[in-house]
């Protein structure tokens, strides 16, 4: 097969590929229209988000027969099309898995402990140890919504905190050891901290809004390392300003585009992005919750395994 990888990944996704008798092909610059003349020429198609994979480009695709997103969701697909058309759709979940479990529980203890500020604080000259109290994980409740391999690896960090660890999800079914199932109002009677892993799809998209913050008994710290679209922001600010949220950790951000750094040159940032750039309970980072060194390999390593198990079962490579 003949395979288009249109990002740059780990070298070992290319090896891979070829291992199993490919042809790879990397253009990492071609525009969309650019892609769309000559998509029809491969049977495999490498991604990561740089061109949308929308009906047009997947209708010209006609000798194609997977797809590999080198990352864990596929809403940059129209994934219904691609399906009626028997294209084959492979994500990588697995492979970066435990690098969000480990930075979701980083943006936690960073809130709880309030590092960031104590380290700006003593780096002017500060030194404010009662300002700077924080607050134990142990003996709090954290829910966690959407139990699928992000969830599952966030639950397996938190394991020894001596913390309950609950979860709401559309199955019910995926409980473990770490964490057991509770409905999504019961789930925002009781926690502390909500931690978001779900995708991103209709049902997600917006699902903390004024109503869910208000719906909440307790006051309660947010963590998202899931899709920016799942939070409303100024649903979060709104909160943020009244108490009761107490805090967030944001790897993800409603504004995220393909270019989010050009984000920052424009002169009319929406005012609910203002407050949480400023805000000091607030922490953000950018979008790398499962881009650690370890994932990157892991991502590229898996899409080769899922091509190999649907199109070259019998090979040993």
């Amino acid at each position: 097969m003949r395979v288009l990888h249109l990002d740059e990944n780990h070298p070992v996704l290319a090896q891979g590929l070829s291992a199993l008798g490919c042809e790879n092909e990397m253009d990492h610059k071609s525009n969309y229209d650019e892609i769309l003349a000559k998509i029809g020429d491969y049977q495999g198609l490498i991604i990561r988000s740089r061109i949308p994979i929308d009906r047009k480009l997947l209708e010209a695709a006609k000798q194609l027969k997977f797809i590999g997103r080198v990352g864990a969701g596929l809403e940059n697909i129209d994934q219904e099309f691609a399906s009626q058309q028997g294209i084959r759709l492979f994500s990588a979940p697995e492979g970066n898995r435990t690098a969000v479990g480990e930075h979701s529980l980083a943006l936690l203890l960073n809130l709880s402990n309030r590092i960031n500020l104590a380290d700006a604080e003593i780096r002017s000259g500060q030194w404010r140890r009662e300002e700077n109290r924080g607050f134990e994980i142990a003996g709090k409740q954290i829910g966690i919504i959407g139990y699928g391999n992000m969830g599952k690896s966030f639950a397996k960090v938190l394991k020894g905190l001596d913390c309950k660890v609950v979860f709401y999800d559309l199955d019910p079914s995926k409980g473990d050891e770490n964490a057991s199932y509770v409905p999504l109002e019961v789930l925002q009677q009781n926690s502390d901290i909500i931690s978001l892993h779900t995708p991103q799809t209709s049902l997600t998209k917006g699902m903390i809004d004024t109503h869910f913050i208000k719906s909440c008994h307790k006051n309660f710290y947010l963590i998202n390392t899931a899709r920016g679209s799942a939070v409303q922001t100024d649903a979060l600010v709104a909160g943020l300003k009244s108490g009761k949220v107490l805090g967030a950790g944001l790897d993800v951000l409603e504004y995220e585009k393909a270019s989010f750094e050009n984000f920052f040159q424009s002169d009319n940032l929406p005012e609910s992005f203002r407050y949480l750039i400023q805000s000091p309970k607030v922490i953000l980072s950018p979008h790398v919750a499962g881009w650690t060194a370890e994932s990157k390999y892991k991502l590229a390593d898996t899409i080769v395994q899922k091509v190999k198990a649907a199109f070259y079962p019998d090979t040993t490579s």
